[in-house]
């Protein structure tokens, strides 16, 4: 394995002003990958929060059994925009905004291989989110977030083909994006760097592309199809004129179940890259780690009628679905394997980022678990329908995806703005995230044993004091936001000035300055070291001999970088090289 190393100017930032970044540059149509994953990131976020308020609404009005909040028209509007934006607007496009920023630095190229194409990619979604949101002006869509015939036929024409209409414009923007990705990975990577020299993020971007790809368009497919049933009369999906309800189904969910993993993958990536900085220990099963990220796009292709074991589905089917879904556990369950390997006996700085990686594990594993629960059919069509399976998703996407955000952006935070956040106001945030989540979604669990639904205002009192729990949680869920926006906004302007390497990290985004110069390097880096060679005899005896070799020669001259073989050598003096003491293997704080 190798890991990027670069020549002596190689992560000194060009000094000319024109290299600047500007703070407009961010409100316009930029083509540099770094701009255009910061623009994702923040439109993201602020969808985040337009996502988390209409959930807060919905959770007050199940604090009563009562519809006394909003009128249940209002909550089925509120559900279903709420459910369409954490998806579409939310989860997808941070994993984007992330991987855009990250991935032509870990490859060590200079932008990603359609620069137009991206910016595109971007400035697609905020129409989309625009036009979702206008719907509540007019007519918003009442049909849940799958949009079911024959109910998305009957609740109104103009909401749900604005739904449609928003949904194809951010299908299309993660289409261009996943086809970015690929061709960017696997055709920009400096020449020593093989698909097995990649941080596993980039992996985890190839399976992700792949179920895009491969699974996007028929999406598109269907709901143009519903589209004319809408507009035109045709009967596709409508019953009443012949038209099969079913099959949308099957071709909604031939997206919709691989979208799982395209919203959870980018965050295995991000946890396999975070962990082993903040455990001081390399990965444990590199390649097993990263092909499981293959199997699982691979798998995810053939399991999505596990969501419909009760709409008619022959027996033989049932079966078929049933064993795929559970086998799909065991690439998820290698890398769960993988990175509590890591974990295991290292040396854990446990800061905001290595919290919410722990974090992620903890939660996503619950959300597994219960996965394997629904896989099984006799169980399935006990608790279809019911909160069981809200409790199952929400621990998958939001105890997998947004934990995986935050650990994101807690670890790459210097390196994207050149400051460093505020630690205690992180470990605040990850406090009140990990108790709000699971004081939100764990009695769901008991609520759908117990047979209450999904999806409506209504429902039995006896399921009143399980459900204030699950609003209480919310409310804290959503005060743990704040502490975040405050700490990301304050240390943005005001924060620490942050190293180049604060982490003393070994892939090769931390190679260059922080932030990155337009072009991100200087000249081209060449790989010498491993991503993960945390602690190895290899990376000692590099450090031994750089010592050396810099008392042989005078400071002023410095050791040059295509000699260097460990990031340890970079400090913040950037007009000299030079390496910094010996570290004793067996120091806790090495």
């Amino acid at each position: 394995m190798a890991q990027a190393q670069l020549d002596l100017t190689a992560n000194v930032p060009k000094p000319h002003h024109e290299q600047e970044r500007r703070w407009q540059d961010f409100f316009g149509f930029s083509h540099d990958h770094k701009v255009i994953g910061i623009q994702y990131l923040v439109t993201a976020f602020f969808f985040y929060l337009v996502g988390g308020a209409l959930a807060t609404a919905v959770r007050t009005e199940l604090a009563t059994p009562d519809p006394d909040f909003v009128s249940p028209e209002l909550y089925n509007s509120l559900f279903t925009v709420h459910g369409t934006v954490m998806i579409f607007l939310w989860i997808v496009p941070a994993g984007a905004g992330l991987a855009n920023y990250l991935i032509p630095l870990m490859i060590g190229a200079k932008d990603m291989a359609f620069p137009r194409l991206n910016a595109v990619a971007f400035w697609l979604i905020p129409p989309g989110g625009t036009l979702l949101l206008a719907s509540f002006l007019f007519e918003s869509p009442k049909a849940g977030w799958t949009s079911y015939p024959p109910l998305s036929l009957l609740s109104g024409k103009v909401g749900e083909e604005i739904w449609i209409l928003s949904v194809l414009l951010l299908g299309t923007s993660s289409i261009l994006g996943g086809l970015n990705f690929a061709v960017t990975i696997f055709k920009m990577r400096i020449p020593t760097m093989g698909l097995n020299d990649m941080p596993l993020l980039c992996w985890a971007m190839i399976a992700t592309s792949a179920l895009i790809l491969l699974s996007t368009p028929v999406l598109a497919a269907a709901l143009i199809l519903l589209s004319f049933d809408l507009l035109a009369g045709t009967s596709f999906f409508n019953p009443t004129g012949g038209g099969d309800p079913v099959v949308y189904q099957h071709l909604f969910w031939f997206y919709s179940h691989p979208a799982v993993y395209i919203m959870v993958l980018p965050f295995f990536g991000v946890i396999s890259d975070v962990l082993p900085v903040h455990a001081r220990k390399p990965i444990f099963g590199y390649q097993a780690i990263a092909y499981s990220s293959l199997a699982i796009s691979f798998l995810g292709l053939i399991v999505w009628a596990h969501h419909m074991f009760t709409s008619g589905t022959p027996g033989w089917l049932r079966m078929f679905f049933m064993i795929t879904t559970m086998i799909i556990a065991v690439p998820t369950g290698i890398k769960v394997f993988g990175w509590l390997a890591t974990i295991w006996g290292g040396k854990l700085r446990l800061n905001s980022a290595m919290l919410f990686a722990m974090g992620f594990i903890s939660t996503f594993v619950m959300g597994g678990v219960t996965g394997i629960m629904v896989a099984s059919v006799p169980f399935d069509i006990h608790v279809h329908d019911t909160y069981f399976v809200v409790a199952h998703f929400h621990y998958v996407l939001f105890g997998g995806a947004v934990f995986g955000v935050f650990a994101a952006i807690y670890h790459w935070f210097p390196k994207m703005t050149g400051r460093m956040m505020n630690e205690p106001w992180g470990i605040v945030h990850f406090v009140l995230t990990f108790v709000g989540t699971n004081m939100t979604f764990m009695p769901m669990h008991a609520l759908g044993l117990q047979g209450m639904p999904r999806r409506v205002a209504m429902y039995d009192p006896q399921f009143t004091t399980l459900n204030q729990v699950c609003t209480i949680g919310s409310y804290i869920l959503a005060v743990s936001t704040i502490p975040f926006l405050i700490n990301a906004a304050w240390s943005w302007f005001k924060g620490p000035k942050a190293p180049d390497n604060p982490w003393e990290a070994l892939t090769l985004e931390w190679m260059t300055s922080s932030p990155p110069p337009i072009e991100n390097f200087l000249v081209t880096p060449v790989l010498k070291t491993g991503p993960y060679d945390y602690g190895s005899r290899k990376t000692l005896a590099i450090r031994q001999r750089l010592k050396q070799m810099a008392g042989a020669r005078p400071k002023e001259v410095g050791v040059p970088m295509s000699q260097a073989k460990s990031s340890t050598v970079f400090t913040d003096d950037r007009s000299t090289t030079v390496v910094e003491p010996e570290k004793d293997i067996n120091d806790p704080s090495h």
